[in-house]
């Protein structure tokens, strides 16, 4: 059974960072894209970046040079490191798993088959 959990999230104060992780299990890690979403009650589910198998990036424009994803293939687990938080970073973060994806595919929520639980991530007090 494919599965990935996310882990990582907490209260933080705005200009923090924070370093969420992705770990998956049940799938061939090294040959699947992954990516990472938000979502918060006042906002639909927006992508923030993604990787595909090969290593290629993306990221949406409203996190460029703040968030950065890497990945450990030895240990099957995606990072997000998110620098400079602000107040409206606030939300449940969410990672995808994309077998098939190529970068053009990444930000698209529907090529995604497998997500986890999500993780809160809260700035400010």
């Amino acid at each position: 059974q494919v599965q990935v959990a996310e882990s990582g999230g907490g209260l933080v104060q705005p200009g923090d960072s924070l370093r969420l992780s992705c770990a998956a299990s049940g799938v061939t890690f090294s040959r699947s894209g992954m990516g990472w979403f938000r979502q918060s009650p006042t906002q639909e589910r927006e992508f923030l970046g993604g990787m595909n198998w090969s290593g290629s990036k993306t990221y949406a424009d409203s996190v460029k040079g703040r968030f950065t994803i890497s990945r450990d293939n030895a240990k099957n687990t995606v990072y997000l490191q998110m620098n400079s938080l602000k107040p409206e970073d606030t939300a449940v973060y969410y990672c995808a798993l994309c077998p098939r994806c190529i970068i053009s595919s990444l930000p698209r929520a529907h090529n995604y088959d497998t997500w986890g639980q999500g993780t809160q991530v809260t700035v400010g007090s």
